[in-house]
């Protein structure tokens, strides 16, 4: 296959790849605790035709070599996990971490899940869940005929009722952070697992070692900036228009070649 032709083929994968991560970054400007994606390019393999350094003569030899480039291709999808703006709502079970770190949530199957979604409700138990009814971890149960919730910066979670004006203890959300938070796999729900790249969790309590601070009756927006996406939006569908218009190019000089001198 002609060298051009393939390599502008692969442009035209790679900048199609490209627009996939923008346009589901576009699709979760709303999403709580979303975090933009990023497509990063990476050149493939060259084809030497002349060694760099090669001895052009007995007492000289070539300052540049001749290599020809193959194309490009996506080697991975990055997230930004900068914080996002915080939008109070006043929800008693509403939450935001301000900072570095991860609620803990434990999926069906016993594993657990980590995000930054702080939208949390009761189930028919009392048990504080996500709005896909997975629970809080550790397990918050918020006792019958309580009045009110108070769920301090550090995760202590206190509830008060006409017996116990006063409030007492019932729970201790944790957060947990990783070494390596871009290596966290995303499955959807707004939820992230551990990975090899990720590094294990680490567990503690909010606002020490590190670790964000919790605010309740807010939610962490979306990360997503929908002007940077736009623009992003632009250059990839001229760098696409521009391949597209290398592979005609190229295909109207073979056709030439062709033509006039077959």
């Amino acid at each position: 296959m002609n060298l051009a032709l393939w390599a502008a083929k692969t442009g035209l994968d790679a900048q199609n790849t490209r627009m996939a991560v923008i346009a589901n970054n576009l699709a979760n400007t709303n999403t709580t605790g979303f975090k933009a994606g990023r497509a990063a390019f990476q050149d493939l393999m060259y084809q030497n035709i002349r060694q760099v350094g090669a001895q052009s003569t007995q007492n000289t030899q070539y300052s540049t070599g001749l290599t020809l480039g193959t194309g490009v291709r996506i080697v991975a999808t990055e997230k930004d996990y900068t914080q996002g703006s915080v939008n109070q709502t006043n929800g008693p079970l509403d939450l935001s971490v301000n900072g570095r770190g991860f609620l803990q949530i434990t999926m069906p199957d016993g594993t657990i899940a980590y995000t930054r979604d702080g939208t949390f409700s009761l189930d028919n138990q009392g048990n504080v869940v996500t709005a896909t009814g997975y629970p809080l971890q550790p397990a918050i149960n918020i006792p019958a005929g309580t009045h009110a919730v108070t769920i301090g910066t550090d995760g202590t979670v206190t509830a008060t009722s006409t017996s116990n004006p006063n409030g007492t203890k019932i729970g201790q959300i944790q957060l947990a952070d990783f070494i390596n938070e871009a290596g966290l796999q995303p499955t959807g729900n707004n939820l992230l697992v551990e990975s090899a790249a990720s590094g294990a969790p680490q567990v503690g309590t909010a606002g020490t070692n590190g670790l964000g601070s919790i605010q309740q009756g807010a939610l962490e927006t979306s990360n997503v900036n929908s002007v940077t996406e736009l623009v992003s939006m632009i250059e990839c569908q001229r760098s696409y228009e521009m391949n597209s218009k290398a592979i005609s190019t190229t295909d109207q000089m073979l056709q030439y070649l062709t033509t006039n001198l077959a």
